[in-house]
């Protein structure tokens, strides 16, 4: 079935995981900001869910969104899209006391929405990219617990040893004393971990590879019709590994989403796979602005300055391939990236296990 635009639209809010929150200062300042612009005592930014309007700031008025308030008689807006163009919400300017916009006032609300949309992107990457190094760090510390539970075993049977000297007996009593102790110690930041509503471990199940590469092209699809651009998924069968669908999800939008902001308009983007004996490679081909030797060997640090630049001015946080990579590392894989230099193209590599 495919989703409609108000389930992407809907799907797109969910994801900014902005319903319901507290207020937050960023989002107070731009309405603050609003309402001087414009001079009037009530603004706000609200944004618009399945079936009610979710108030994220407002100066002012306590009602709600004055479109629903007849004691209004001024009122303007403009709305909030995400990057791709789906409408989530709108800031808004209201007064008790007539008066006219003038165009330069509207272009300023126009750039504070722009402003909000601005602030739940940066928001959201932050988030998402603080997870996945945190699931990477539990995932270590759950693997470490296994070669520990095995010293703790081995150190205590060594002290039981029959005839065993004195010596070598209390040395096997302090091994056997300190990986206890580690393991107290893994198990507390494991505990931490999985009361966390975002649980560190991948939930793996069999997971076709074409069918997640299909569903993250389409939600970004317009992202791609703004470009004019089209990606090509040159995968004729299923490509069934183990893995957590969602995280993969993740990170194949991070990767698409990299390529279509760094290609020009009109490109092509390919998507291409190999199959060895117990892995698999997806393989992300764009032809756009290429990346250099210096590029290449940085691309994968936190905000690091590239000489790469976004064709259409896009924004970028630096933490986007970060995310993927710290997700592509707990499924045990490896994410990696070729180019031939500037202008030249750029191709990410996303090798898994099958199982």
């Amino acid at each position: 079935m495919i989703p409609s635009d108000e389930t992407l639209r809907l799907g797109k809010l969910r994801y900014y995981e902005i319903l319901s929150t507290p207020a937050e200062s960023a989002f107070n300042q731009i309405a603050q900001l609003a309402a001087e612009i414009f001079d009037v005592p009530n603004a706000g930014i609200g944004f618009q869910t399945d079936g009610d309007i979710f108030m994220k700031a407002q100066v002012g008025s306590s009602i709600g969104l004055p479109l629903k308030n007849d004691a209004f008689t001024f009122f303007a807006s403009s709305p909030i899209s995400s990057p791709e163009g789906y409408p989530i919400g709108l800031i808004y300017v209201a007064d008790t006391k007539f008066k006219t916009a003038e165009e330069q006032q509207l272009k300023m609300l126009r750039h504070l929405a722009g402003m909000v949309t601005e602030k739940l992107e940066s928001r959201i990457a932050t988030r998402r990219a603080l997870r996945a190094y945190d699931d990477r760090l539990h995932v270590l510390v759950h693997d470490l617990k296994n070669p520990m539970t095995t010293i703790s075993l081995q150190s205590e049977l060594l002290g039981r040893i029959p005839g065993i000297n004195d010596k070598a007996s209390l040395i096997a009593g302090k091994i056997n004393a300190q990986s206890k102790r580690m393991i107290d110690n893994l198990n507390d930041i494991l505990s931490v971990a999985r009361k966390d509503a975002h649980s560190f471990k991948p939930k793996k199940a069999k997971v076709d590879l074409k069918e997640v590469l299909d569903e993250v092209k389409f939600n970004l699809d317009l992202a791609l019709k703004q470009k004019k651009q089209t990606v090509l998924i040159d995968i004729e069968t299923p490509v069934e590994i183990f893995g957590d669908a969602d995280k993969l999800k993740v990170v194949f939008s991070q990767l698409l989403n990299n390529a279509i902001k760094f290609s020009p308009k009109g490109k092509e983007i390919k998507i291409s796979h190999q199959t060895a004996e117990n892995e698999v490679t997806i393989a992300i081909k764009d032809y756009g602005v290429g990346l250099t030797e210096e590029d290449l060997d940085k691309i994968f640090l936190k905000f690091a300055t590239l000489t790469a630049v976004a064709t259409d001015h896009e924004n970028t946080y630096g933490l986007g391939l970060i995310t993927a990579n710290a997700l592509v590392d707990i499924h045990k894989g490896k994410l990696w990236v070729e180019s031939g230099g500037k202008d030249l193209g750029t191709t990410f590599y996303v090798t898994l296990p099958i199982k």
